[in-house]
C-alpha cells in the first residue's frame, strides 16, 4: 500500500531531484521536515532501516538541490541511510515494498535507478568506487562531479584509509562526505562551525589562498612557511589534520540538519578542484525521541504504532543460533579464562550483548574491520590464548586472506562462529551468506561444522574450542528447530555423520538446517536421511556405506552448490571410484534475491516440497 503524498504537498512537488532543484532554497527545510514526517510513516507500516534514514533527511535534499544527479555522482556508503535518497529519486511510492519479495532493494541498487549509482551493502566501499569514478571523470572532461557520503563508523575500515590515501595522492576532484552521527552538537557549536565552513570555502579564503600560493610558488621557503601557517591556523579550530596530511581540504563540521548551512557549503564545494572532505555531524534517530535516545535498538525496525513509542513486543519463539552462541560464550567463559571473543561492530547481531556485559576483559569489538578481527585472533593464539571470532558469513568474505595466512597457514586454533550463514532474507544479495562453505573447504587445516539444530549448534562450537586447530560452525539466521540445547557440552568426534532416518534406493545427505525438509521428503519417498554434521572432515565412511546400499545420494546445503559440502561429497566418491547417481540441492549459480527466508528456500525448492520435487523430477529422467 502506497502512502497518498497529498498528505505531503511539498514532497509531492520534488519527487525527483529535477524537481527538487525548481523549489527556492527557502522551501528546503519544511521539504526535510515533510520527507522525515513520509519515513517515518513509511517504515513504520512496512519495517526497515529506520534510524539511519532519519539522520541523513537533511543531507539528502542538500546533496539532490546542490548536484545535478544522476549526471554528477553522488555514492552512499552501505546503505542503511539511504532511504530518504530513495524517496526524492523518483520512488516515494514504492517505499511500501522495501526489503520484500520483488519490492525495492533495501541498499542502492543501480538496476532499480540511474541515481544508484553504485551497489553497496557492506561498509567502506564508498571512497575507492568515487575515487574511480572520479578518475573517469577527468578523463569524459565533461565537468561531471563526485561524492561519496560515509559514515564515522564505515571510516574506521582499513579500506577507506587506502582509499584516501590514494585520493589525496593523485589529486583527482572529489568531495568525501563523513557523515559523523556519534557525536552530539550544541547550537553555539554548530553556528560556529557552520559559519567557519562558509569562510573555508567561501571565494575571499580560496582567492587568498590560491593567490597566495602562487604569487609565493617561486620562492620555495617563504611557500612552505605559508603553507605550515595555513595548515596550523586551520588546525587550531577545525579537527582535520589527518585529513590534510592524507592530501584533503577539510571543511566543517557543521551542523548536518541546517539544511541550508549544508546547501551553503556544498555549492561552494562544487566549485573547487581536487580531494574535499566536508564532516557533517548529524544524530541517528533525528526528529522521533525514542530512535535518538536508542538508535541501535531503532536501526532497523519491525512495523510499530509511531504513537506508542515503542517498539512491539516480539511474540515467543525458540531462540536464535545467534542466543544459543551469546550464550555458549558465557558458560565458556564462566570456566576458561582465556576465552577472548572478537567481534567487527557486531555485538547486538551476533548475540554478544550479555557477554561483553559479564566479561568486559575477554570482550573485544574492533569496529568495522573484519580483516583485522581475523589477525588479531591469530595474535592470541599465538600467545596462547582461544579466540573466538564471532563474524557474519558474508562479512567473513573480507578477512579471507587472512583466515588463510594467518589462520591456517599456521595452524592457529582460532574458532570462527558464522552467524548469517546461507539465506538471510530481506536483506539481499549483498547480505545473503551463499559462499562460506565453498571458500573454507578448499583451506587445508580446516574443520567446518554445519549444526542442523541448536543443540548441534551448541557442542560444535565446544567441539570446535577443544579441537586445537582451525574450526568453523556455520549457522543460519533466525531460529532453529526448536530443540532445547544441553547444558552438558560434549566434544564431538571429527567427522562422524548420523543417520536419522533408514530408507530405500535415495539417501539424502544433510548439511545443515534444512533437516526438517529433508525429513519430510524422506517421507514421502521412503529415502533414508543422514545429518553429515561436517563438511571438513567428511565422513568418507558413511560415504562409502551410502553409496553401496542406494542408486542415488541426494546432498542438501543451504550454501552454493559450486564447490560446497555436495562437491566434498562427489570428490569423495570419485576419488574412491564409487559409481551412485548424485544430486546436489542447495544454492544455484546466481545471486539470491531478497525475500523471506521461507519465500526463498520455496522459490529455490529447498523446502521439503522443493527436496522432494527435485529428487522425484531427477528419478524421472
Amino acid at each position: 500500500m502506497s502512502l497518498d503524498l497529498s498528505h505531503y504537498p511539498l514532497l509531492a512537488q520534488a519527487q525527483t531531484p529535477d524537481e527538487l532543484r525548481k523549489l527556492p532554497q527557502e522551501k528546503l527545510r519544511a521539504v526535510a521536515d515533510e520527507l522525515r514526517q513520509f519515513l517515518l510513516t513509511s517504515v513504520s507500516q512496512t519495517s526497515g532501516h529506520f534510524a539511519s534514514g532519519l539522520g541523513t533527511v537533511e543531507l539528502t535534499v542538500a546533496l539532490h538541490y546542490v548536484y545535478n544527479t544522476p549526471f554528477d555522482r553522488l555514492l552512499w556508503d552501505v546503505g542503511h541511510q539511504a532511504y530518504p535518497h530513495k524517496i526524492l529519486t523518483g520512488r516515494a511510492q514504492r517505499m511500501s515494498t522495501i526489503r520484500q519479495k520483488d519490492g525495492l532493494h533495501p541498499f542502492p541498487w543501480p538496476p532499480e535507478s540511474d541515481y544508484d549509482t553504485f551497489a553497496v551493502g557492506h561498509s567502506s566501499t564508498s571512497i575507492s568506487a568515487a575515487l574511480g569514478m572520479a578518475v573517469a571523470a577527468d578523463k569524459e572532461g565533461q565537468n561531471r562531479k563526485v561524492v561519496a557520503v560515509i559514515g564515522d563508523g564505515a571510516m574506521t575500515a582499513g579500506m577507506a584509509f587506502e582509499a584516501l590515501n590514494h585520493a589525496g595522492d593523485i589529486n583527482k576532484d572529489l568531495v568525501v562526505v563523513l557523515n559523523d552521527n556519534e557525536m552530539s552538537i550544541s547550537e553555539n557549536v554548530g553556528a560556529l562551525n557552520s559559519h567557519l565552513a562558509r569562510l573555508l570555502t567561501g571565494n575571499f579564503f580560496n582567492k587568498i589562498r590560491d593567490g597566495g600560493k602562487k604569487l609565493l610558488s617561486n620562492v620555495p621557503p617563504i611557500k612552505e612557511f605559508a603553507s605550515r601557517a595555513e595548515e596550523h591556523i586551520k588546525g587550531m579550530v577545525v579537527p582535520g589534520t589527518i585529513f590534510e596530511e592524507l592530501g584533503f581540504n577539510y571543511i566543517g563540521p557543521i551542523d548536518g540538519h541546517d539544511v541550508n548551512a549544508v546547501v551553503d557549503t556544498l555549492r561552494n564545494m562544487r566549485q573547487f578542484s581536487g580531494p574535499h572532505i566536508l564532516h557533517v555531524v548529524t544524530r541517528k534517530g533525528k526528529g522521533y525521541p525514542v530512535a535518538e535516545q536508542d538508535p541501535i535498538k531503532y536501526h532497523a525496525v519491525p512495523k510499530f504504532n509511531p504513537l506508542d513509542n515503542a517498539l512491539p513486543k516480539a511474540a515467543p519463539s525458540a531462540p536464535t543460533f545467534s542466543a544459543i552462541f551469546g550464550q555458549w560464550l558465557c558458560d565458556m567463559a564462566a570456566d576458561d579464562p582465556k576465552l577472548m571473543a572478537i567481534t567487527p561492530a557486531m555485538r547486538e547481531g551476533s548475540g554478544m550483548v550479555k557477554f561483553s556485559q559479564q566479561f568486559p576483559e575477554q570482550y573485544f569489538d574492533v569496529a568495522i574491520a573484519e580483516q583485522h578481527a581475523v589477525t588479531f585472533g591469530a595474535g592470541l593464539a599465538k600467545e596462547g590464548y582461544n579466540a573466538v571470532v564471532a563474524i557474519y558469513s558474508s562479512f567473513l568474505q573480507r578477512g579471507y586472506d587472512q583466515l588463510i595466512h594467518d589462520v591456517a597457514l599456521q595452524e592457529l586454533p582460532v574458532l570462527f562462529a558464522i552467524d548469517r550463514a546461507g539465506v538471510v532474507g530481506a536483506d539481499g544479495p549483498t547480505h545473503q551468506g551463499a559462499f562460506d562453505i565453498a571458500f573454507l573447504r578448499c583451506i587445508p587445516n580446516m574443520i567446518i561444522m554445519t549444526p542442523s539444530d541448536e543443540n548441534e549448534c551448541r557442542q560444535m562450537l565446544f567441539t570446535g574450542h577443544k579441537a586445537n586447530m582451525p574450526a568453523a560452525v556455520r549457522y543460519p539466521r533466525g531460529s532453529g528447530n526448536g530443540k532445547p540445547a544441553d547444558d552438558v557440552m560434549t566434544a564431538m568426534a571429527l567427522g562422524k555423520a548420523r543417520t536419522l532416518r533408514a530408507g530405500k534406493k535415495v539417501a539424502i545427505l544433510n548439511f545443515g538446517t534444512l533437516l526438517p525438509g529433508a525429513l519430510e521428503a524422506a517421507e514421502k519417498l521412503d529415502a533414508t536421511v543422514v545429518d553429515m554434521r561436517f563438511v571438513k572432515p567428511i565422513d568418507g565412511d558413511m560415504i562409502t556405506e551410502l553409496a553401496s546400499s542406494h542408486e542415488l545420494l541426494v546432498t542438501l546445503e543451504d550454501g552454493c552448490i559450486m564447490g560446497g559440502a555436495g562437491s566434498a561429497v562427489s570428490e569423495y566418491l570419485s576419488a574412491n571410484k564409487l559409481l551412485v547417481h548424485t544430486l546436489h540441492l542447495g544454492l544455484p549459480d546466481s545471486f539470491i534475491q531478497q525475500g523471506t527466508q521461507q519465500q526463498m528456500y520455496a522459490e529455490l525448492q529447498i523446502d521439503g516440497a522443493g527436496i522432494e520435487a527435485q529428487i522425484t523430477a531427477f528419478i524421472k529422467r
